[in-house]
Parts: C-alpha cells; structure tokens; sequence
C-alpha cells in the first residue's frame, strides 16, 4: 500500500471575484475559500441539532456504500427514515449510511433565508440547492457529476476530506463505462496501488473541510468525500462554460444514463459485472499495464 499523488488545494480566507475568476474559474483549477458563508445565517444556526429542529418530520432518502446492482435506478435510495432518526443516527456513531442530493431546501422553504448565492462571476442556478449529509467515517465513492456543472461546495458542522481529480486524469481512475464511477471497491482512502497500479500515475488534489469553509470544484472533476465525524454540506451549481462539456452533459442525461438502464433490464447483473471487468481491461490496455 501506498499513497495517491495529491497536493494540497489552495485556501484563503477570502477572494474577490475578480481573483477567484482570473486564477480558478477561467484555469479550471480547484480552490478553498475559508470564510466565504461568515455573513451568513447558516454560519451561525446550521448544526445537527438545527436541522433536526426545522426538519426531523421529513422522511429522507439514505444511500450507503453498497455496490451498485442491476436493479437500482439510477440514484435510487437503499432506505429511508425520518431526519430526527438519522440525526441520531449519526449522534451514536459511525454510519454507512448518507443523505445524497437531497433537495432539502425545497421540502424545508426555512433554510432558503440561511444562505446567499454568492457573487464569484458564475451563474448560480437558482433550483437546485442539493444538501448532503454524512457521519463519521462515511465515504462518498470516488463519482464525477452528471451534468459537468461548476460546483460552489460548502460545508458545516463537521470536517471531512475531498480527494478531487481533474477530468483528464480518467485515464488512471478505473473508470467504469457508461457510468459516472470508478470501480467501487478502490478505497481512495488508502487504496492498494499493487492492485490498481495505473492509480500510480495519477494525480489529484485534496483539502479538509471545516465547518463554514468553501472548496471550488471545476466541470467534470473526480470527487471523493470521506467524512471524518459527522457533517453535512450544500453545493450551488453552474452550467458548464465549455462547449464540450455541456456537450458531454447532455450525452450522459439524453443518451447515457437510458442506455445504462436498458442493458441492465436486459443484461441483469451480468452487465454490471461486464462494466467492472471492462473498468480493469480498458485502463490497463490504454497504459499498456501487465498484470499476472
């Protein structure tokens, strides 16, 4: 065993637009800002109790690490129970079990009046506040997202840590075919590079999280969150500005995820086993990497 190539992402307290624009959002790289949320009045009222006040009655939608099967939708929930539940849930101790975009602001109007959509020269999109949720030592597998969006991600309560890689590093991942995931049984955090070698050759970034702070995340990074006590976070979203990436956006939601859903109606399990076996053969071939 041994360590993934990752350097640390930039952090400030605070960026103006004209900075955040000129050196991360025209260059597609990562940034931290610290105290972005301190004027709002989630910096203040969000925790875990909070939540439960304004939303325990809410049933909510739970996901955990098992791997995906045939026959799950797409994004389909493992289980569900009320907030106040999972809060103490997550209170006792360690749980697999994670609360993934969930548009919570939609079904708890309240929590709309607790954050800003920040002026940093990207146009956020105004629906789609999606919130999630997490408690100690949850892992979010390594995934990049449907749509290529910019995403502003902020965290609260809690700490965790974002492992992200940028889309030109899919050559290394394991990446599966006609999914957005990598093989799911690659621990990013600590995986075995004897076993997944081309993983060598990649290189990524990564932050810690603490409560308030912000992390930029560029159209179609690789991101992997491991919480390291319980938390929960939001992230605004904006289009992709390149071309090609709303290209491949509408690729995956138009083409991709239907022809996904058809092969494992008609495949079964066996197309899921054929995606990972082709995950290993394709990232080998591609690096011309030998394994016994």
């Amino acid at each position: 065993m041994s360590q993934l190539n990752l350097a640390e992402i930039p952090r400030y307290k605070t960026l103006s637009k004209e900075e955040f624009v000129k050196n991360y959002l025209k260059p597609q790289k990562p940034v931290v800002i610290e105290q972005l949320t301190k004027d709002w009045p989630a910096y203040e009222k969000w925790n875990l109790e909070y939540i439960n006040k304004v939303a325990g009655d809410k049933t909510v939608p739970l996901y955990d690490d098992r791997p995906v099967k045939h026959d799950e939708g797409f994004n389909q929930a493992h289980a569900t129970m009320k907030m106040s539940e999972y809060v103490e849930l997550l209170k006792k101790g360690p749980t697999n079990f994670r609360i993934f975009l969930y548009n919570i602001l939609k079904e708890v109007p309240v929590l709309q009046g607790d954050f800003k959509f920040p002026d940093l020269g990207l146009k956020l999109i105004k629906g789609l506040p999606m919130m999630f949720f997490g408690g100690t030592d949850s892992k979010v597998f390594m995934h990049y997202d449907i749509d290529y969006t910019n995403i502003l991600h902020f965290h609260f309560h809690g700490k965790k840590r974002c492992i992200i890689m940028a889309p030109d590093q899919s050559k290394y991942m394991y990446k599966v075919p006609n999914a957005l995931i990598t093989r799911e049984d690659i621990d990013f955090s600590n995986p075995d590079l004897d076993k997944w070698p081309a993983l060598k050759q990649a290189q990524g970034h990564v932050c810690e999280l603490n409560h308030g702070e912000m992390l930029y995340m560029p159209e179609g990074y690789w991101h992997y969150m491991h919480y390291l006590n319980p938390g929960f976070s939001i992230s605004l979203r904006s289009y992709p500005r390149k071309i090609k990436n709303l290209g491949k956006a509408l690729y995956n939601i138009g083409i991709m995820r239907h022809y996904d859903n058809l092969m494992r109606r008609w495949k079964g399990q066996d197309w899921i086993d054929y995606k990972n076996e082709k995950a290993i053969t394709l990232t080998h071939k591609r690096l011309n990497i030998n394994q016994e």
